[in-house]
């Protein structure tokens, strides 16, 4: 949460002539509700659910740059289709960047009613050994702008310009 994973990808997405999706605008244009109120009506599984099913839709496109929602490698089933990617790219915020960058942030369910930072904390203990297991890349976002991240993503993979 808070890496920057829709700012870079969209970059990305530019700078290497592909179509974008972020999963997180997909689910809201599928259902026409935002996800604070998925969250709010259906809990957290099922908006996870919701989200599988977009990716599962999105991973057949040709030429993309997903974008995906930070709880997205919850679900063992994602993971597993995250897997079979050959770019699978975790942009690696520290701690103390994802609370500057998201904890004023109304429209972050999980960070809602509860102590920001001591939630990003234990949402990292957890997703971060699964973002590391289905990546092909992590790349470190701090100090760095989203277009040398882009850049950085691009020669990797050596896509074209």
């Amino acid at each position: 949460m808070g890496a920057g994973k829709t700012t870079v990808g969209r970059l990305l997405a530019a700078m290497s002539n592909r179509y974008f999706v972020d999963t997180d605008r997909e689910v809201e244009l599928k259902t026409g509700a935002s996800i604070s109120w998925i969250f709010e009506k259906e809990g957290e599984e099922g908006f996870r659910q919701r989200e599988k099913q977009v990716l599962e839709q999105v991973l057949s496109y040709k030429n993309k740059v997903i974008a995906t929602g930070g709880g997205l490698v919850m679900l063992p089933e994602n993971r597993k289709q995250l897997g079979k990617e050959k770019q699978v790219v975790y942009l690696y915020a520290p701690l103390e960047e994802q609370y500057q960058r998201t904890h004023k942030d109304k429209k972050r369910p999980l960070l809602q009613n509860v102590d920001p930072y001591k939630k990003l904390e234990e949402l990292m203990l957890v997703r971060d050994p699964l973002y590391r297991e289905v990546a092909n890349l992590v790349v470190p976002t701090s100090g760095n702008n989203a277009r040398d991240i882009a850049s950085t993503i691009m020669d990797y993979f050596s896509l074209k310009r």
